[in-house]
């Protein structure tokens, strides 16, 4: 997909904040530091559109990314990180719960993991979160330039079990760094967005 344009409309903490322009929206999950951020500037071709942090945690709202005055990316928080209050966790947690549930325009969840890792547990509690809510969800197996060629297809098929990925979903093993399998992700995000 060409992306001729791409900007950041809001950083929301509540609903009232979101777009109601209704545009579809591709919302994007994962643990603080798994390279949601990078994942967004591959797909675009922009180096920092979407800002990449070495302070995990660093998202804090809900960032709505409109991209070719057609449907929109949604960065939520990342969880997963320690060093945030139980307070601020809760409050993540209803913001991004409110999002999921309530969302009409809301058409699919990427949900980035890291493949060189198995899932963890609040990477296996998001996609149930997910599934219960009967949303579509595409995992994104970040870092495979990480891994040697030979043991791919092993990281892979640890990560499909785990997550025991329900039909229709998929998993895409992806490079920010390299761009591989950029195709196979816009290729799936435009099926669901009905581009």
């Amino acid at each position: 997909m060409k992306v001729t344009k791409a900007e950041i409309v809001i950083s929301a903490v509540s609903e009232q904040q979101y777009p109601n322009d209704q545009l579809p929206e591709i919302a994007l999950a994962g643990r603080s530091n798994v390279g949601k951020s990078s994942f967004i500037n591959t797909l675009i071709n922009r180096k920092n559109l979407a800002r990449t942090s070495s302070k995990p945690g660093k998202t804090q709202t809900l960032n709505f990314y409109k991209i070719n005055d057609a449907f929109y990316f949604v960065d939520v928080p990342g969880y997963g990180y320690a060093k945030v209050s139980k307070k601020e966790r809760q409050k993540w947690r209803k913001m991004m719960e409110d999002y999921f549930t309530k969302r009409s325009s809301l058409k699919a969840v990427l949900l980035i993991t890291d493949i060189r890792h198995e899932p963890t547990d609040d990477d296996l509690q998001m996609y149930d979160f997910l599934k219960y809510y009967e949303l579509p969800v595409i995992i994104i197996g970040t870092k495979l330039d990480k891994i040697p060629k030979n043991k791919r297809a092993y990281h892979v098929k640890r990560t499909e079990v785990t997550f025991q990925i329900e039909t229709g979903d998929m998993l895409i093993p992806f490079s920010a760094e390299t761009g591989e399998n950029k195709d196979e992700a816009w290729s799936s995000i435009r099926h669901y967005l009905g581009l």
